[in-house]
């Protein structure tokens, strides 16, 4: 019997690094660059609707699912951004955010011993759902300086054992976006194996410099062995709504529900009504929240490199991130504490998104979906330290 408080599963992976960053964020009164959460609102027409249909009501219990009209949304959108059709019905599953959509996959797919692949660096929620739900993380690193997919040692992790594999596209922290022929491997090698992918897809709408995103429900070998998970989140600029949802084939989504049913059961209805109006806005909102996002990239990962950085700009995502090699740090952690104690501006050591930190050290990612005012304020705090 375990004689400690926190299970044997989850013990491992303690506090979050988003969680100590900002609280020394907040100690210290730096600018915060760390979490990845916009620090301003999204649409007044997207909350407008929320708030009359909770003073409309009903405010009870969803359906599990999601309303019908979230769900149409959804299936609307799938077929109006990728051309590709979606059974609202059977196909389609809302969520309390991203991560209880991944988390729901992750439940109801694993039984213990199972295997799956992470590569990294890979979001910090993988590794210690995966170990909750009995199973074993193989990690896949990706190969720098482009983190391109290693083919030969993604070929190696495959066994009979391998049950999932976890992609995430654009990637958190370095932004890579997956190429179609990086996923085409993938798909190959889940085929030949009897593999389920899971993509976590939350930043689609962010991707820069002409670059396509591809869902993996666009890739025919995986078209039935999918679970695609996005979210509003990114997308609105609201965070803390936490509306996010799976698509994926009925049996994997039969899965999916499951295990969602007795987690979260239903999202609140009134934020869903909201954000099926949303996803049938103009195109221009969309191409707008792309323009703005490459401005805030280029504003932030220019002023880096001016002041001598070396900067690994993002192809998708809001982050951008930097090498401190020859910045007199050794350790990731080390220069964001003294850069959030010091300077007055705080970031994420990448290396926590590296199993048991043994790569990425030399790496540091900032958030740029902040005001301009914000990013100015963090800029001219990092040129008067290295001035």
């Amino acid at each position: 019997m375990n004689s400690g408080i926190v299970c044997k599963a989850l013990e491992p992976f303690g506090t979050t690094i988003f969680t100590e960053m900002n609280a020394l964020c907040s100690e210290a009164g730096a600018v915060n660059l760390s979490q990845g959460f916009p620090d301003f609102e999204g649409p007044d027409s997207i909350k407008e609707c929320a708030a009359k249909a909770i003073l409309r009501g009903p405010n009870q219990y969803a359906p599990s699912q999601g309303i019908p009209s979230l769900r149409e949304a959804i299936s609307g959108k799938v077929k109006r951004f990728y051309g590709v059709d979606v059974d609202p019905e059977s196909e389609v599953t809302v969520t309390a955010g991203a991560t209880e959509a991944i988390s729901s996959a992750l439940l109801g797919l694993l039984e213990p011993g199972d295997e799956v692949i992470l590569f990294e660096p890979c979001y910090d929620l993988y590794p210690p759902m995966v170990a909750r739900a009995g199973a074993r993380a193989v990690y896949v690193p990706l190969e720098r300086p482009g983190f391109s997919l290693p083919e030969g040692r993604l070929k190696q992790a495959f066994g009979s054992k391998t049950r999932l594999v976890i992609i995430n596209n654009p990637l958190n922290p370095l932004g890579k976006v997956f190429t179609r022929e990086e996923l085409d491997f993938i798909g190959k090698l889940c085929t030949e194996h009897n593999v389920i992918a899971l993509s976590d897809e939350v930043y689609e709408h962010i991707v820069y410099d002409g670059r396509v995103h591809v869902p993996l429900f666009q890739v025919p070998s995986l078209k039935d062995r999918s679970i695609v998970v996005s979210s509003t989140a990114k997308t609105f600029s609201m965070t803390g709504w936490k509306v996010g949802y799976s698509i994926a084939p009925p049996g994997l989504t039969k899965a999916v529900r499951m295990a969602h049913q007795f987690l979260t059961f239903c999202t609140p209805s009134a934020l869903q009504e909201a954000m099926a109006m949303a996803m049938a806005m103009e195109d221009s909102y969309f191409e707008e929240l792309a323009r703005s996002y490459t401005k805030k990239r280029n504003m932030l990962s220019s002023a880096l490199e001016a002041i001598g950085f070396q900067v690994l700009w993002p192809e998708g995502t809001y982050y951008t991130s930097i090498s401190i090699k020859g910045s007199g740090f050794e350790d990731d952690m080390e220069f964001c504490r003294y850069l959030t104690r010091e300077v007055g501006v705080a970031a994420i050591p990448c290396s926590y998104f590296w199993n048991g930190r043994r790569g990425g050290r030399d790496l540091v990612r900032f958030c740029f979906c902040k005001k301009d005012e914000t990013l100015e304020a963090a800029i001219e705090r990092l040129e008067r330290w290295r001035s």
